[in-house]
């Protein structure tokens, strides 16, 4: 009896040493995944009419602190933590700035308690016409007033104590510092913050989100020192800008290529973000006669992960365009490959070989993870996964090896074989792939194994 079963047991490993090697089919589909693509702004995607169908999987919206904290010491988290189910709900994930100063209506972008406090600041105008008209009046804190920093720095660390590392969090802008926390103060005649100011500022909010990334303005000179040091990503308010401003100067030829060069900006894709919104919005660019394609052409060189065009509508004629760039923002990861050998022997290590594909222009930054789930269809099921993260898997080819340790309570029995890029808190797939056959759950069937 005991030679009968040495007998069968060894066929089973004969019958489980043949590998087989599966390809997969992909997909042009468009797809909204965390963190990247065409941003709906101060709405969401179930409520953003310009979105016309098309995926979105950021929402973002700027705050004025007067917004957030009306009274001191008291955050409005619960606003925040709308927004954030909100932006779940939509299948999207949330990213936001603060802002200190405008050009609205109101006196005051910060709290009314700040300044009654006793809080220095600076007074200016902004607008006005040609005609003569005086432009509003507006006031801006003077950041190096610790009646101003203590409060503002005590606010960003509680904001990160509460979402940093939220799985809804998309990214953060480092805001505060100039008009629309912009990291400028043009046309006021305020100077801005000291270089000590502004980098406190820069490494506070570093600090309060040390696992969300984390963009700065491209420009804010002292922000783009740090970017190397603190793993920063970049932002840009003004893409596309071929003339808008001045017939001899524009964002597009005049600024942005310097500023990248100047700061050494030009690889930090590799390890977070960058944004871009656009510069008035694509009817703009449209009205103008700029190229579309070379304006989208010149985001995705710089490894965009997501394109705020302020929900405006997309101009009859350029959907096509916006389309196509959607399909490369960010990370697009697929399954090429996946081999494996027939059956799996009890106690005995099984791998899955995979080779995948980031046909997108930018890492995920995320720590998901390449996974495969076995499942006999009876209510006996496995998920394994790679050691390696995918978070800086850059465009092109990736090659993982998942170990799969078989659990000794999986009865024998034929097994189909899932695969995906899971969330390593919840063991769930956290992204879309570009390939086809997802199911409900969010895994792609692949192939099918025996267990012995």
């Amino acid at each position: 009896m005991i030679r009968a079963a040495a007998i069968l047991w060894l066929a089973g490993i004969t019958s489980a040493g043949e590998w087989k090697t599966v390809s997969l089919n992909e997909t042009d589909e468009l797809l909204a995944n965390p963190g990247i693509g065409w941003e709906t702004f101060h709405c969401f995607a179930d409520d953003d009419a310009s979105l016309a169908g098309l995926p979105s999987g950021v929402a973002y919206f700027r705050f004025y602190w007067r917004e957030i904290e009306p009274v001191e010491g008291k955050i409005d988290f619960a606003e925040f933590d709308e927004l954030l189910a909100h932006a779940r709900k939509a299948g999207q994930t949330f990213a936001f700035r603060i802002m200190c100063a405008g050009t609205g209506e109101s006196y005051l972008e910060v709290p009314q308690w700040l300044k009654d406090g006793g809080c220095r600041g600076f007074e200016y105008t902004y607008g006005g016409d040609d005609e003569g008209a005086p432009g509003a009046k507006h006031w801006v804190p003077d950041m190096t007033d610790q009646r101003f920093l203590e409060p503002h720095l005590r606010l960003i660390r509680e904001l990160g104590k509460r979402y940093d590392g939220n799985p809804a969090l998309a990214h953060v802008d480092i805001g505060t510092v100039g008009l629309w926390a912009e990291w400028h103060m043009s046309g006021t005649k305020v100077a801005m913050p000291p270089a000590e100011i502004q980098r406190q500022i820069v490494e506070a909010w570093r600090k309060a989100f040390p696992k969300t990334p984390v963009v700065a303005q491209l420009g804010s000179e002292e922000s783009m020192q740090l970017a190397h040091k603190l793993n920063l990503g970049w932002r840009a308010d003004c893409l596309g800008d071929f003339g808008g401003f001045s017939k001899n100067w524009n964002h597009m030829e005049n600024a942005y290529p310097q500023e990248i060069e100047k700061s050494g900006a030009a690889d930090l894709w590799k390890a977070a973000p960058v944004a871009f919104e656009t510069c008035w919005d694509m009817r703009k660019w449209k009205e103008s006669g700029w190229d579309i394609r070379r304006i989208f052409d010149y985001a995705l060189a710089q490894h965009t992960s997501v394109i705020n065009n302020k929900s405006a509508p997309i101009p009859e004629g350029t959907r096509s365009e916006v389309e196509r760039v959607i399909r490369q923002l960010g990370y697009r990861l697929a399954l090429r490959r996946i081999e494996h050998r027939e059956g799996m022997i009890r106690g005995q290590m099984t791998k899955f070989n995979t080779t995948w594909v980031n046909l997108g222009c930018a890492p995920p930054y995320r720590n998901w993870y390449p996974a495969v789930r076995i499942d006999d269809g009876l209510g006996h099921s496995a998920v394994f996964r790679a050691r390696d993260s995918a978070r800086a898997w850059i465009p092109g080819m990736h090659y993982t090896v998942i170990e799969a340790p078989l659990s000794q309570t999986l009865p024998p029995g034929k097994y189909t074989v899932y695969a995906g890029i899971i969330d390593a808190a919840t063991g769930k797939p956290a992204i879309r792939l570009a390939n086809e056959g997802r199911d409900a759950e969010g895994w792609y069937p692949v192939s099918s194994i025996q267990r012995y």
